[in-house]
């Protein structure tokens, strides 16, 4: 069985909304945020304190666009990994790291600055830059999906979710209206799946459920 800890509406989602569609048993912990200070005991299974924290037997990982690369090829008949003999391999790797590094990255420190610090030291010009910076990197998924409804190889992939959490995080912090329209088309392509709206609730229901199928 695999275990997720969780935060609802955090990086971990991404790992979750994996299990969800390719339908695995797992068992998700949601912590209060942030876990590392108000769930301490959870330092002894990720000592940085950090949502995700994915194990499956003798595996634990704690970066969210990995487990989903780890889960997409450890069960390949979804088709949600791409093989290296697929054309489409580099773009695939590229845009799943591109999710977390590149686009949620400038979303986390506009949420520090607009939301997360007291009134007193929140810095509205850092918080702009960072918006500044998170629309220009955006132009690359644009391009893409200008021509492509996913972002790579024309179907659903691992590295949709890596982009799509980033984007749903994106819309959590009222950047949505701003998103160009082919952005915004792909986004809601993704809240329609079946698997999304799966995880969405799993991540409201009591602690310690049991997902997926057994």
């Amino acid at each position: 069985m695999i275990d997720l800890y969780h935060c609802a509406r955090s990086r971990s989602f991404r790992p979750l909304w994996m299990l969800e569609e390719l339908q695995l048993p797992y068992r998700l912990h949601v912590l209060p945020f942030p876990p590392r200070v108000k769930a301490r005991e959870y330092l002894g299974l990720n000592p940085l304190g950090t949502v995700p924290c994915f194990i499956d037997g003798d595996v634990i990982m704690t970066e969210s666009s990995a487990i989903c690369q780890y889960l997409a090829d450890r069960d390949e008949t979804h088709g949600f990994s791409v093989l290296p003999s697929d054309s489409t391999y580099a773009r695939y790797l590229n845009f799943l790291s591109f999710g977390e590094a590149t686009l949620t990255f400038p979303i986390a420190i506009y949420m520090r600055y607009t939301r997360l610090e007291p009134e007193e030291t929140r810095a509205p010009r850092v918080a702009n830059d960072y918006r500044r910076f998170f629309f220009g990197r955006l132009r690359a998924i644009s391009a893409i999906l200008s021509k492509d409804d996913y972002v790579c190889g024309g179907r659903f992939t691992a590295a949709d979710i890596s982009v799509g959490y980033a984007l749903i995080f994106a819309a959590m912090n009222g950047l949505e209206d701003d998103f160009p329209p082919e952005v915004f088309a792909y986004l809601e392509r993704l809240r329609a799946r079946d698997a999304f709206r799966r995880a969405l609730n799993a991540e409201s229901a009591p602690n310690h459920q049991d997902g997926g199928q057994a």
